[in-house]
């Protein structure tokens, strides 16, 4: 499952034609990732060294009080790492790519300001994709076809989607699970309505420059097993914190439903499903690892397309001692580059 490490360096904005290598910009770094790969604590080092800001690369710690099963930093790292677009919304709200890319330009363009520089991490690979490539011209979404897709879904189940979808689709039907009924739904929808992939709306999209030098890191995944291991104990420790609690009292407090984005969570579903009584309890550790590890096998197929775009800056194993001391060096290249002013 490893990502072969590219060895062609691209400019940190992660692309070119801005006539002076994008130096004219301010500096950012993105630290992005496999779920279990050691994102946070590689994150809190480099924000122990460098005048970094941390920005929060997840669309689950988006919403409040779902703190265990996202492995959201605990109270005391917060206070010391502050974290920006964590906790923004109630587990009943939406929150979507889109906003997103306008809440992280925001952030990043007030952390330039006091004089720091922003540090992106997390696995959300869809938000970054937002981020720097920009999102495409989508049609607005179709509440009678949407209802169609849902009745079909609740007579076929959304494998059976999933499955048309591959046929239609196949490109963005393999970065989704078959369950992914939130996505399912809206890729369905828009080849529908258009006749065309998501894709080909990508492509044909203008795209946006990044206003800042993105230093891309990505930490390639360890080996299957010693990957496997991780999510697996993971996952336990998640079980023995608290998870099913959690979710317990976020019913109790809030008006929440299975088809809600924060409930299809992995983790979260599983657990929702033991609540309702669709599943053992005793099957939860095993169902939940397996769905970990499928969300990590998709975020590897991400960062691959990513590398073949030319997008990562480099790729790192943590399993190697010099992974931390490596990535310090080119920091330190990207901070002593400072931006040159527009004449």
């Amino acid at each position: 499952m490893n990502i072969e490490r590219s060895e062609q360096k691209v400019s940190p904005s992660g692309r070119k034609g801005l006539g002076d290598g994008g130096h004219s910009l301010p500096p950012a770094i993105a630290l992005i990732g496999p779920t279990a790969s050691g994102k946070t604590d590689l994150a809190l080092d480099i924000a122990s060294r460098f005048p970094v800001e941390l920005i929060s690369l997840d669309s689950a710690q988006v919403f409040i009080g779902m703190d265990i099963g996202t492995a959201k930093p605990d109270r005391a790292t917060l206070a010391q790492y502050p974290h920006h677009l964590i906790d923004l919304i109630t587990p009943e709200e939406r929150y979507s790519a889109a906003r997103f890319r306008e809440d992280a330009l925001r952030v990043m363009h007030e952390i330039t300001a006091r004089g720091r520089i922003p540090l992106l991490v997390g696995g959300t690979m869809l938000y970054y994709k937002a981020l720097v490539e920009g999102l495409a011209d989508m049609p607005e979404a179709d509440p009678l076809l949407r209802a169609e897709i849902d009745a079909t879904a609740a007579e076929q189940g959304w494998p059976a989607l999933h499955r048309e979808l591959t046929r239609l689709d196949p490109v963005t039907a393999a970065r989704l699970a078959p369950n992914d009924s939130q996505r399912i739904q809206r890729a369905l929808e828009v080849v529908r309505i258009t006749g065309k992939p998501l894709g080909e709306h990508w492509q044909a999209q203008a795209r946006p420059e990044l206003p800042f030098r993105l230093l891309t890191f990505a930490l390639a995944a360890p080996e299957r097993k010693v990957l496997h291991e991780r999510i697996a104990r993971r996952f336990h420790a998640m079980l023995t914190a608290g998870l099913v609690g959690e979710l317990e009292a976020l019913r109790t407090r809030y008006h929440l439903a299975a088809d809600l984005p924060s409930m299809r969570c992995v983790g979260y579903r599983h657990v929702w499903e033991v609540l309702e009584g669709q599943m053992p309890a005793k099957e939860l550790a095993e169902r939940g690892i397996y769905a970990t590890r499928q969300f990590a096998k998709r975020q590897i197929t991400w960062l691959r397309s990513l590398r073949d775009k030319g997008r990562i800056d480099g790729e790192y194993d943590l399993e190697e001692s010099t992974t931390p001391a490596k990535m310090r060096a080119e920091i330190e290249k990207l901070i002593a580059t400072p931006p040159v002013p527009h004449a």
